[in-house]
């Protein structure tokens, strides 16, 4: 049996092991896939096994470039049991469709002890200590080192890894300082860190320890001129990435003593065996171990399985890299599932694909990034219309391909509800199409609150059906009837109407699909004007 492609379909979808992964990583994908392994750096084999592959789980040794994802028809995710992802064309993924992702918080706490544990060497000239040891000398004196107790640490980069840090070192009783333009004093403040400029923080700090990506704009952030600014004994710890400290200037002032002591885990040129930073005896160096634990490679490969397990269901991956959503707050979770639906909802309602599409978001949540939410529509809204599976990728890509012009709108202030989604769009005849929902209550639970202007107040079941007809008495128990004489059960009806002896509208929730000749059934016995009947 083959697809419309051309390639053989499968019961199952097939997964593509590339490297080599705990066998707890392979369990986590489940019984519902296919799992093939190979050596991915044989880039032919990659080749030949791409095109039946749904998805493809990696480490650093694959290469995954246009080529191979133009290779791949049916591919619909590459993850990579790791941070970085050097080794996969992001831009070419994006282009075609592919979700990439990648596990940033596997090797959060690894990295983090192996700072302090950098630290503690340097402070206390360990690895000295033992090497002279190895030698049979037994030169307590040589080799004094330094509490870090009441001592000040300057964090540079407060994110997952700096926080665990700085946690850590507060322990110690150190009093810590953090300079980083994107976190907010407050949360800062919240944490026992005070928050600084950098050249405060050089000046102030006993000890600093680097947590930053590797950018334009951090590249070589610690040189000559900050390294001038530092108090005399200064320790200095890059367990992050090289390059963000000049190792020029950092040999020049650790030869005279301006810095004590340095903790490297990271070079700017790697591997970096010829550095000439090695050649010094207030260095405590290791090769790029800070993801190298049991523990952070297990957990590596366990975040990406889920997420191809996500992926492949059509869900929303916290860890994509190339989706528009942003980073995704625990209060903007609950309300992706409702504004999937009221996607749906939207595109049964319009009969078809608007020309143009505006996402309010009201309420508290606005307060975050909301970003996601518009995806949550997009995805919905082509569900049921796009020949391929749409996801949180493509759904931007479909509606560029089809003019859909989409707006995100947020507004703080909503009267009736704590948050509101709205879709709400034009249509090519130039009419108005509108779907509304909120969540209530402390479980969080769905509800439609409008359809088109009306109110309505209805959980939004599996099978939804709506009639709107002219406002007069005696329908509700005509629907009822036609509705129990065919066996289908009434889980929440609403009855709304624009004016008295208007417009009105009857929402059915119902626990099974509604026949066609039923449906049909209920239109001409109430003389409605429009019918829609939605199976989420």
């Amino acid at each position: 049996m083959t697809d419309r492609t051309g390639v053989t379909t499968r019961a199952r979808p097939l997964v593509l092991v590339a490297e080599e992964l705990s066998p707890a990583t392979v369990a986590e994908l489940g019984d519902g896939v296919e799992v093939r392994r190979f050596e991915g750096a044989d880039h032919e084999a990659l080749l030949a096994l791409i095109p039946e592959a749904r998805a493809l789980l990696v480490r650093s040794e694959t290469r995954v470039d246009a080529a191979t994802l133009a290779a791949a028809p049916r591919l619909r995710v590459v993850a990579r049991a790791g941070v970085g992802l050097d080794n996969i064309d992001v831009r070419a993924a994006t282009q075609a469709g592919v979700m990439v992702v990648n596990a940033p918080s596997a090797n959060v706490v690894s990295a983090a002890e192996l700072t302090v544990g950098l630290l503690l060497a340097a402070a206390r000239r360990i690895p000295a200590a033992h090497a002279s040891l190895q030698r049979g000398e037994w030169h307590r004196s040589d080799f004094t080192g330094v509490e870090l107790h009441g001592k000040t640490v300057g964090v540079l980069g407060l994110g997952r890894v700096g926080v665990l840090v700085a946690q850590r070192l507060a322990a110690f009783g150190m009093q810590v300082l953090a300079h980083d333009p994107y976190v907010q004093a407050g949360r800062a403040s919240q944490m026992g860190v005070r928050m600084t400029g950098l050249a405060e923080l050089m000046a102030q700090s006993d000890v600093v320890t680097v947590h930053l990506p590797r950018t334009a704009e951090t590249l070589g952030m610690i040189g000559e001129a900050e390294l001038a600014l530092a108090r005399p004994g200064l320790l200095l710890v890059n367990a992050a990435r090289g390059g963000i400290v000049d190792e020029v200037a950092l040999h020049d002032a650790l030869k005279d003593g301006r810095v004590a002591a340095a903790g490297l885990d990271v070079f700017a040129e790697e591997p970096a065996t010829a550095s000439p930073l090695l050649e010094l005896d207030n260095v405590v160096a290791t090769p790029h171990l800070g993801a190298n634990t049991v523990e952070a490679q297990d957990k590596a490969g366990a975040a990406a399985a889920r997420s191809v397990r996500l992926a492949l269901a059509g869900e929303l991956v916290p860890d994509a890299v190339n989706v528009q959503g942003g980073s995704i707050a625990e209060d903007i979770r609950p309300g992706i599932p409702l504004v999937e639906k009221l996607g749906r909802i939207f595109t049964a309602l319009a009969g078809g694909v608007a020309q143009a599409l505006d996402v309010e978001v009201r309420g508290e949540i606005v307060d975050h990034d909301v970003k996601v939410l518009e995806l949550a529509a997009l995805k919905g809204v082509f569900a049921d219309v796009a020949g391929d599976q749409v996801s949180y990728v493509n759904a931007p890509l479909l509606a560029a391909e089809r003019g859909l012009e989409v707006r995100l709108l947020t507004d703080p202030e909503s009267p009736d509800h704590r948050n509101l989604i709205t879709l709400r769009g034009t249509l090519a005849s130039g009419a108005q199409v509108s779907v509304s929902g909120t969540l209530v209550g402390i479980a969080q639970r769905e509800r439609l609150v409008e359809l088109d202007g009306f109110q309505v107040d209805l959980e939004p079941s599996d099978h939804l059906a709506f009639y709107r007809y002219a406002d007069r008495p005696g329908v509700v128990g005509v629907v009822g009837g036609i509705l129990g004489d065919a066996g289908v059960n009434i889980a929440g009806m609403q009855v709304s109407r624009d004016r008295r002896g208007g417009h009105a509208l009857v929402a059915l929730s119902v626990d099974s699909a509604i026949p066609h000749a039923t449906v049909e059934q209920i239109r001409t016995a109430i003389d409605a004007e429009a019918v829609h009947t939605i199976d989420l």
